[in-house]
């Protein structure tokens, strides 16, 4: 069971309120609904599910897709500030050290931004919109830089311009790749050592490593890789998956090959691979993999949640169901615009 600070924290409540906002989301048989529906129906209907405000917000200046898409960022960004005020001492602590991964998400999308060329007036109407107050300090840097080592040069001083300190030259994904092990080595450390100690919250952090690393092998794998560059992409500091194993799991040229390595590593859980990897193979996606993944975590944190009522569980929780209901929308209103067929966009869905 974690340990439950003592102090200003207000444990209780926060795990009410956090409890209460889960228990509102979308479930799926209302998520399978909406697949029913046309981009615009579905910005009405999501409406009553507490994203009016967001699409009031910008439905004078877009539309469809567009619009559905800039409510449900700004949503997720006022959702997450929400959580934060209600959270307090010891316990917003730890909330906050999980909430940073959605800045590094921002300072992410800002440097595509920049290296793919988008105008200014784009990001701001559409990628990062003016309109959502979190954005601005992305919006700035995206307008004052016109490389990614002008931008990295631009966040010195910054806890994002120390994870870009070390990387030289215009490839993105070594930025990306920069930011994840910059995230998840101060996450860990502060999870491990201080007053934020805490080891149930390291032990789930270190598993989302392993399930980060799971994915970049078999993606790095159907992207013809070398094993060299594979091994480059692994995350270090996780949990059932040592670095002796994601060496041999690089080696392996087949995803079959791949399960093998993975399957002789303590700790790993196989439950629902073999028909995942099946699909993945018959779709040519990734997504039944992530999928499989994605229920793990939430299964593990329920079982945290359930085991610590009174802890930074039943918030963190809360946050990454609601993540995964955005995710859902998000594949929803873009399939729809695709063309693609409900059997389709379905299958692409987590719950």
């Amino acid at each position: 069971m974690a340990t439950v600070a003592v102090g200003l924290s207000n444990w209780a409540n926060a795990s009410a309120r956090g409890k209460a906002r889960k228990a509102g989301l979308i479930d799926a048989t209302r998520m399978r609904q909406l697949l029913q529906q046309s981009p615009d129906a579905i910005a009405t209907s999501i409406a009553e599910f507490g994203y009016r405000n967001e699409l009031d917000k910008y439905a004078d200046k877009l539309s469809g897709v567009d619009l559905v898409e800039a409510a449900l960022n700004h949503n997720m960004d006022r959702d997450l500030n929400q959580v934060l005020s209600f959270c307090q001492g010891h316990l917003k602590g730890l909330v906050g050290i999980y909430v940073e991964r959605f800045t590094y998400q921002k300072v992410k999308t800002a440097l595509r931004a920049i290296r793919s060329g988008v105008s200014i007036d784009v990001v701001s109407s559409q990628v990062l919109p003016e309109e959502n107050e979190a954005n601005l300090p992305w919006l700035e840097l995206v307008s004052n830089s016109d490389t990614l080592q002008e931008a990295a040069t631009a966040l010195e001083g910054t806890k994002f311009g120390n994870a870009l300190a070390d990387v030289d030259g215009d490839n993105l994904m070594a930025y990306e790749d920069a930011l994840d092990r910059h995230y998840y080595a101060s996450a860990t450390k502060k999870f491990r050592e201080g007053t934020t100690r805490h080891p149930v919250l390291l032990r789930y952090l270190r598993t989302e490593i392993d399930h980060r690393n799971i994915i970049n092998l078999f993606r790095a794998q159907r992207q013809g890789m070398s094993s060299e560059e594979r091994n480059e992409l692994m995350l270090p500091g996780g949990r059932a998956i040592t670095t002796t194993f994601l060496r041999q799991a690089a080696e392996a040229e087949t995803g079959e090959a791949l399960l093998e390595v993975l399957r002789r590593a303590p700790g790993f859980d196989d439950s629902g691979f073999d028909e995942a990897l099946s699909e993945s193979h018959e779709r040519e996606t990734l997504d039944p993999i992530v999928r499989v993944l994605t229920g793990q975590r939430l299964d593990l944190l329920n079982r945290m949640n359930m085991l610590s009522p009174l802890s930074a569980f039943p918030v963190i929780y809360y946050i990454e169901s609601k993540v995964l209901e955005v995710r859902n929308l998000r594949l929803i209103v873009r399939g729809k615009a695709a063309g693609l067929s409900q059997e389709d966009i379905e299958a692409h869905l987590e719950f």
